[in-house]
């Protein structure tokens, strides 16, 4: 039978992911984006959502206005499409306004509220205002800093004894090379 993915977004900007199947998917077949439909028939009493929008099993967005359940239109931008500058038309396969069997992922939004908050029900911890959840975090061994040159060559020089071979085969080098010949203008 049917199976969704529900991404659900509420008014702060998260989205809370949930897998139905079966009798709980068989009241969204049918429904058209922008309805409305309440969370009672999907374990999440007291909320009511509307469709937004989805996309089918290949990935093909849904697209309002359009009937069927796939078809090729051609577009300056919008759902399926950023756009690629002024003028310019693309064509874009698109799936239909309508949920069906076919569509395996429905964005909803909150329209309403129920008791519980999703952070609450989808056991997620909230987020404070910051942006960030307080964590403890500790420096990987690749993300310390590194140590300053001078202290690098005094470890390498400690480990190796002093660096004079490679400054006296610098200096031969250029001893031994050969002088620029000039031109006698005579």
């Amino acid at each position: 039978m049917a199976s969704f993915k529900l991404c659900i977004s509420d008014s702060s900007g998260r989205t809370f992911q949930k897998e139905i199947k079966d009798s709980m998917a068989r009241p969204f077949i049918g429904l058209n984006i922008g309805e409305s439909i309440k969370g009672d028939t999907f374990e999440l009493s007291g909320y009511e959502f509307q469709i937004t929008g989805g996309s089918d099993y290949c990935g093909f967005p849904m697209r309002r206005g359009i009937l069927g359940q796939r078809k090729k239109i051609s577009v300056y931008g919008g759902v399926g499409f950023r756009g690629a500058g002024k003028g310019i038309k693309r064509r874009k396969t698109v799936c239909g306004h309508k949920i069906h069997d076919g569509i395996s992922q429905i964005n909803l939004k909150v329209v309403k509220a129920g008791a519980k908050k999703l952070t609450e029900i989808f056991n997620v911890p909230e987020v404070k205002k910051e942006g960030k959840p307080e964590a403890k975090e500790a420096k990987p061994a690749a993300m310390e800093e590194p140590k300053p040159k001078e202290e690098n060559a005094e470890a390498k020089e400690s480990k190796t004894g002093p660096s004079e071979p490679k400054a006296a085969a610098k200096e031969d080098k250029k001893q031994h090379k050969e002088p620029k010949k000039e031109d006698n203008k005579e």
